[in-house]
């Protein structure tokens, strides 16, 4: 009987220092996962927040302004619909001298105009100017055609600012002539500028032709 409950008691034993060991292997494999865990979770928290400090790299939309002169206001209204629908800023170009009827008499050569376009060194004084020109990467530049070309006071308007490094897209609209090389002038007064094709455009040209053109042209 001794015999037998001595080799009871050992058993006991063994079970108890087994268990024991168990259970401490257990704690020590979980403590370990709790830590890698822990770890884990530090450095893809640390890798947010580099993420969310970095700037971002994407392009962003250009800053856009439509500049165009208007003696009869067909311009005008090609100038609104392309300001509106590029979200862009608008800046009408005054003659510091208004155009009377009597100057716009393209049949009389002594009128205003006539003198003007038959003098390539006329530059017709211009009332107000750009405020901070340099915030704009693309400026769309409209005109009426005058004996073929742009009006004196286009030239004016593009030797007063400097457009080096941006995007010039020219306009104009007459009621039969095409845009032909009516821009050459201008394109030379700007050379440091990336000079976009021209269109011609009808008084009373759509939106959505005014657009497809201005859409086209990659300003973005």
């Amino acid at each position: 009987m001794k015999i037998k409950k001595i080799a009871l008691f050992l058993l006991a034993v063994v079970m108890v220092l087994s268990l024991s060991a168990c259970a401490e292997g257990n704690e020590t494999a979980e403590n370990g996962g709790n830590t890698d865990s822990s770890q884990s979770n530090t450095e893809e928290s640390q890798t947010q927040e580099v993420s969310a400090s970095e700037p971002d790299n994407g392009t962003k939309d250009n800053k856009i302004l439509v500049a165009y002169f208007s003696a009869t206001n067909n311009t005008e209204g090609v100038a609104q619909k392309l300001a509106d629908g590029l979200d862009a800023d608008l800046y009408e170009i005054t003659p510091q001298q208004p155009y009377t009827d009597k100057d716009l008499e393209y049949g009389n050569s002594k009128s205003r105009t006539s003198v003007e376009m038959n003098d390539p060194d006329a530059r017709p004084a211009i009332s107000g100017s750009v405020e901070n020109m340099e915030q704009y990467d693309v400026v769309f530049i409209g005109y009426p055609i005058w004996w073929g070309e742009a009006p004196r006071i286009m030239s004016t308007f593009i030797e007063s600012y400097d457009f080096t490094g941006k995007k010039i897209a020219p306009f104009c609209t007459s009621a039969s002539s095409g845009f032909g090389s009516s821009d050459s002038a201008l394109r030379s007064a700007a050379s440091g500028a990336v000079w976009l094709d021209g269109q011609r455009f009808s008084a009373g040209a759509s939106a959505d032709d005014i657009l497809a053109w201005a859409n086209g042209l990659g300003i973005n």
